[in-house]
């Protein structure tokens, strides 16, 4: 009977740590997946020299919150630039002369897509490009250029 009530114990034990790993998956795949906006999305394009540490998934960020998504990177074979295409929620209406950059979160932090507005009073829509970028600084190259003296 002892061992009945063990068997019994080891189930419930371990339902109950199925269901709290499936309850920390739902939760991870739902704030990771999500941004703030219950809308839709809608996309624009962007040309990088150097796209270093952004890959499908990155967060594209305005004022510091979350606003998209980079949803695919490739190489443009004419011009060897990084085309890449993020998702925005919908509402946000960017000025056509805003920027985008590459941007880390400190010195061994994580690299996200940082749009920087413009002033201008029309609005990019679905489809259109940021034609002001900046990419990625290589912290290597940086401090190799320190080291050997070069001017910066």
């Amino acid at each position: 009977m002892a061992e009945r009530d063990d068997t019994i114990t080891e189930i419930i034990v371990g339902a109950a740590v199925v269901l709290a790993a499936l309850g920390f998956f739902v939760y991870a795949t739902s704030s990771a997946g999500g941004f703030s906006g219950s809308g839709g999305t809608y996309a624009l394009t962007a040309s990088f020299r150097s796209a270093e540490g952004v890959g499908v998934g990155t967060e594209v960020r305005l004022a510091g919150v979350r606003v998209g998504t980079v949803t695919a990177m490739e190489l443009d074979p004419e011009t060897f630039r990084a085309e890449t295409t993020f998702a925005l929620a919908e509402g946000i209406e960017l000025p056509d002369d805003s920027a985008v950059a590459i941007s880390s979160e400190g010195l061994l932090g994580g690299t996200f897509v940082e749009i920087i507005p413009g002033g201008s009073p029309f609005v990019l829509a679905a489809g259109d490009a940021f034609y002001d970028t900046q990419s990625s600084v290589s912290l290597i190259t940086l401090l190799m250029r320190f080291v050997s003296g070069e001017g910066g």
